[in-house]
């Protein structure tokens, strides 16, 4: 069989996978690298350096200089893709007529250009940008950010049209696929769930001694829901509750003050955070936005014992008949209670095990993966 190569055009360096989209990309990286795909990564370089690690798996691994800054936002253009553009990788795109594969739309400056026209171009959804943009434009504080995310989610908006050129969509969950579907109708949109490198659920059964919340805290939407279980859910039951992630405002360390039942871990290494996620009796996950498919929901069907959510978290994931679900604060204090004295046991990891890896499983999904882009 002749070798088959793939170009992949990513938004950020995959490397540590400590935050949903790059966990995404990185382990897509590696089911494709172990079904034999020669992979030729593209990858943007601002907050991360570069990462050595990513050769195991890529037959070539290109960097390119994000231009952040004041000068990427006089644009029409998004600022996430504006800031993405670099002559080198279109250059490097041209070298050969192998597909590519466009992560998220901050990485579509070329989905649409002249130079790649009648090639394979793929384009994979993270989110429905303009969307999320709105809800962080909503729940953010600085009146600078909150300008920023409202003009960006305009420009996304219109920016969403560039997606007539890519030759199929694959999207993370079953109400973006629909969104997506309606809007290009013309175009074959599929639902692929993230990767998230689980091979098995490792969930204990028995008892912990805490609830935990994770999330990256300096993101609006995370600091919004973990401030919400601090005021609504936890505020007067004093069960051990643990909120884990990385860089917390001060503002939620405010709301802290006089609940010693509360502790809060700023920036766990990764082995820490394995071990809350593993260790709590109940990992409790809200979010106010429903989109996208949220990975560390998976990672922690996978890992930890019972999961406590609100419908917006699972929305368009087919993950509810694993869940516990709570319509609103009230209903989630008295889950809370409940579960907290409940055995998490064999028969439930059972159930979530055939889920899990009849809908998520890595390999099979890379599998789906090579049939839409080669047949």
């Amino acid at each position: 069989m002749p070798e088959k190569h793939l170009h992949i055009v990513a938004f950020s360096i995959p490397y540590p996978a400590n935050y949903g989209g790059v966990i995404d990309v990185f382990y897509k990286l590696k089911a494709l690298h172990s079904k034999g795909i020669k992979i030729h990564l593209h990858c943007f370089s601002y907050d991360r350096p570069q990462a050595p690690e990513l050769e195991e798996f890529c037959a070539s691994v290109h960097y390119y200089i994000r231009y952040t800054g004041f000068s990427s936002q006089f644009s029409i253009r998004p600022y996430i893709v504006q800031s993405r553009q670099s002559e080198q990788l279109l250059q490097n795109l041209k070298k050969d007529d192998y597909p590519v594969l466009f992560e998220g739309l901050h990485s579509c400056f070329y989905l649409g250009h002249k130079a790649l026209k009648g090639r394979i171009l793929v384009y994979r959804e993270s989110n429905i940008e303009h969307h999320y943009y709105f809800n962080l434009f909503k729940v953010e504080k600085s009146l600078f950010k909150k300008v920023f995310f409202l003009i960006e989610s305009l420009k996304l908006v219109n920016y969403q049209k560039q997606l007539r050129h890519a030759s199929k969509m694959l999207v993370v969950s079953m109400s973006d696929r629909d969104y997506l579907a309606k809007a290009f109708p013309n175009k074959e949109v599929v639902h692929l769930p993230s990767f998230h490198g689980n091979s098995r659920v490792a969930s204990k059964s028995g008892r912990g001694n805490y609830v935990l919340y994770h999330g990256n805290l300096s993101v609006g939407e995370n600091e919004l829901a973990a401030s919400y279980l601090v005021e609504h859910v936890f505020d007067d039951i004093e069960i051990p509750f643990i909120i884990a992630g990385l860089n917390p405002p001060e503002s939620l360390k405010q709301l802290l003050v006089g609940k010693p039942w509360i502790q809060l871990v700023p920036n766990p290494a990764k082995a820490e955070m394995d071990d809350l996620i593993s260790n709590a009796q109940i990992n409790v996950l809200v979010t106010f936005q429903a989109t996208g498919l949220k990975l560390k929901l998976l990672n922690t069907l996978y890992n930890g014992r019972w999961m406590l959510v609100n419908p917006d978290m699972l929305a368009g994931t087919g993950l509810e008949s694993i869940c516990t679900i709570a319509q609103n604060a009230k209903e989630m204090k008295e889950k809370v209670q409940q579960l907290f004295e409940s055995d998490f046991d064999t028969n439930l990891l059972i159930a979530r095990n055939e889920l899990l890896e009849k809908q998520f499983s890595d390999q099979a999904n890379a599998e789906q993966l090579i049939r839409h882009l080669w047949g």
